[in-house]
């Protein structure tokens, strides 16, 4: 029978490389993984779980067993997940709701969840996120402003900007010009 695990700071797809290459070499079979979970076999008894939970804390990845943590990271890994690899202009409601939708949640269900776990909202979460690709795209300098915000799905590149500000402290043209640009690990965003 599989089982499955969650898996807390999961959120590239390198991250579920390494996951993958950690349960393999402790002699488990990955039947399935995706960011923040993977169902593997043979079901792991305590000592094997611990030996995982041990090999993931050295990798900066922790297993999740609470039911309202495993949702909680479900929510983050949806929210990366979307923003980062989808083209936001093309969709046709919140990201918010999409995430519940794609959850089966409530999203006022979700919104209260969220806000009281990690002190800050989705929509906040989700805004870090978006400027966190922003950042991105930047540095990459292959789009300009209009195009970074339309591809961001920002009704304009003002409110892009403002919003940019707003986190960082920065306009993009000056974050763009800094010789050392900060990002912030996607793991880490608060």
């Amino acid at each position: 029978m599989d089982m499955v695990l969650y898996v807390k700071n999961m959120v590239c797809d390198r991250c579920i490389m390494v996951v993958r290459q950690q349960l393999e070499q402790l002699g488990f079979q990955v039947q399935d993984i995706a960011l923040g979970s993977v169902a593997l076999k043979p079901e792991p008894d305590m000592v094997a779980l611990q030996q995982i939970a041990s090999t993931f804390s050295s990798l900066g990845f922790e297993l999740i067993d609470k039911d309202k943590d495993q949702l909680i990271e479900q929510i983050k890994n949806k929210v990366i997940e979307l923003v980062h690899h989808t083209d936001l202009n093309e969709l046709k409601q919140s990201l918010l709701l999409l995430v519940a939708s794609r959850l089966q949640k409530d999203h006022a269900y979700l919104s209260r969840l969220f806000s009281e776990s990690e002190g800050m909202t989705i929509e906040k979460y989700i805004i870090h996120q978006k400027v966190e690709k922003v950042k991105e795209l930047l540095e990459y300098g292959e789009l300009n402003l209009n195009e970074i915000a339309f591809k961001m799905g920002y009704s304009s590149s003002a409110h892009l900007s403002t919003q940019f500000k707003a986190i960082t402290g920065f306009s993009p043209s000056k974050y763009k010009s800094q010789a050392q640009q900060k990002r912030i690990p996607l793991d880490k965003l608060r």
